[in-house]
């Protein structure tokens, strides 16, 4: 039985010029190089210039993507950005993003699922293309979280950087099996209970304002792993495919223990964790898509392969998705 899967079809990402080490950091907040790294494996994080907006990194991400892919945005039908940090209230960024492409046509909108942001919207953007209503869909993930940072708070504030991937995905035929490329299967999850242990402390309906990140780490950590390995079974499960046939997984960004944990509880091997906390931070919904990109243009993905995204968020939320490159 043939149908149609969404083939990733090009990558690209982007980059704040602006590079703040944990030495930086020292100067304008009560830590260490030494404390950042053992905690979290982070020693470095991009910021957003003064003015850069969320919608600015996702439009650079985005056209390194429809390069990539080798396609015009007459043939994008459908863009869809995950973020927590959109330049406005409303219009969804994905909108602004849009217009700056010279897209006036199809749809354009937002997710919101903070770090799990990007699965959401694969699964989203992959839901439309085998219902047909898209050939081929931007998926952005974007965000500008050192806006939303207490730049005295250390236990938080050194945590985040900025930054934007993107991936064109394109309707092709499948066999309906696990050989198939592209998207093939994808699991979400939320569960509202847990909102106390990772939120921002504003908004527009409740404090009118745009608010700080705050987070009870280690909680966040007990349940980051558990939930992370317990949605991987679950793709594998769907697949009939094994660990051992994961050729590598690119999960979310938020702390080195977290990647380490999640890969010893799969029995996954370390090797086949793409790893860039050290370098970007935590970006939230960017992570993915940036990782992604790091791992493809340092030739570590071959058509065929089979990848793992994975990521948990404020919300809770937590998702994976399994594809075939």
């Amino acid at each position: 039985m043939t149908l149609i899967r969404s083939v990733v079809s090009g990558c690209g990402s982007y980059l704040p010029e602006n590079v703040v080490t944990n030495e930086q950091l020292t100067e304008r907040v009560d830590t260490t190089d030494e404390w950042i790294i053992e905690r979290t494996g982070i020693r470095q994080r991009h910021i957003a210039a003064e003015g850069e907006k969320t919608s600015d990194l996702a439009i650079e991400a985005a056209k390194r993507a429809m390069l990539d892919a080798d396609i015009a945005i007459d043939d994008i039908d459908l863009i869809v950005v995950a973020t927590a940090t959109p330049d406005q209230t409303f219009p969804a960024t994905a909108t602004r993003v849009q217009a700056a492409l010279g897209m006036h046509h199809g749809a354009a909108f937002d997710v919101q699922a903070v770090c799990s942001g990007f699965v959401y919207a694969l699964a989203t953007a992959d839901n439309y293309i085998k219902a047909g209503q898209a050939r081929n869909a931007l998926v952005i993930g974007a965000e500008t979280f050192s806006r939303i940072l207490d730049w005295e708070d250390r236990t938080t504030c050194v945590l985040f950087g900025d930054g934007a991937g993107a991936v064109v995905l394109s309707a092709e035929e499948g066999e309906g099996n696990n050989t198939d490329r592209g998207i093939l299967t994808s699991h979400l999850h939320s569960d509202g209970r847990y909102n106390e242990l990772l939120y921002v402390d504003g908004g527009p309906s409740s404090t009118q304002s745009t608010g700080y990140l705050r987070m009870k780490g280690r909680e966040v950590f007990r349940h980051a792993v558990v939930n992370l390995a317990s949605v991987v079974k679950e793709c594998l499960d769907a697949t009939g495919l094994e660990s051992d046939d994961v050729d590598l997984v690119v999960p979310h960004q938020a702390n080195q223990r977290i990647l380490d944990g999640t890969a010893r509880k799969l029995g996954i091997d370390r090797e086949k964790i793409v790893v860039t906390v050290d370098q970007h931070a935590n970006t939230s919904a960017a992570s993915i898509p940036l990782a992604l990109d790091v791992a493809y243009k340092e030739g570590r993905i071959s058509r065929g392969d089979v990848l793992i995204l994975e990521a948990m968020g404020g919300g809770f939320t937590w998702g994976a998705c399994l594809l075939r490159w």
